[in-house]
């Protein structure tokens, strides 16, 4: 239910959404855990099924996200260390895809393949801002 809520993954065929789901690895982030950091490799996107992080770029606020966001994406998608540190604001329960997984049902899929572009461009406007 989660996937589908997210503009990148609704254009998937159940199967593909099924087959991410079963995939899903549940992960805790405690208050004030970092869970990526900017500049290190990438290997998975992050869903938050629950809680808060916010999310810096070279030591300054860019942002929060809250349940039903999603983050990690441009890693993946650009093959690029991580351009943001991600951090816990309070307990967090989130989903984790590894990077193979998301690619294949990304990319394999034009809609979807559109949507999370539009989102990296989304994200590098609201950064250089």
């Amino acid at each position: 239910h989660l996937l589908r809520l997210l503009g990148l993954f609704a254009p998937l065929p159940g199967p593909v959404l099924e087959r991410l789901a079963s995939n899903l690895r549940p992960q805790k982030a405690p208050e004030g855990d970092v869970i990526i950091r900017q500049g290190d490799a990438g290997d998975r996107m992050f869903v938050i099924a629950d809680g808060e992080v916010e999310v810096s770029i070279d030591g300054r606020l860019v942002g929060g996200l809250g349940p039903g966001d999603f983050f990690g994406e441009i890693a993946l998608l650009r093959n690029v260390p991580r351009t943001a540190t991600v951090s816990a604001v309070r307990n967090t329960e989130l989903f984790a895809l590894r990077r193979g997984l998301f690619l294949e049902a990304v990319t394999g899929h034009p809609q979807s393949y559109e949507a999370a572009e539009q989102v990296v461009l989304q994200r590098f406007t609201r950064d250089e801002e």
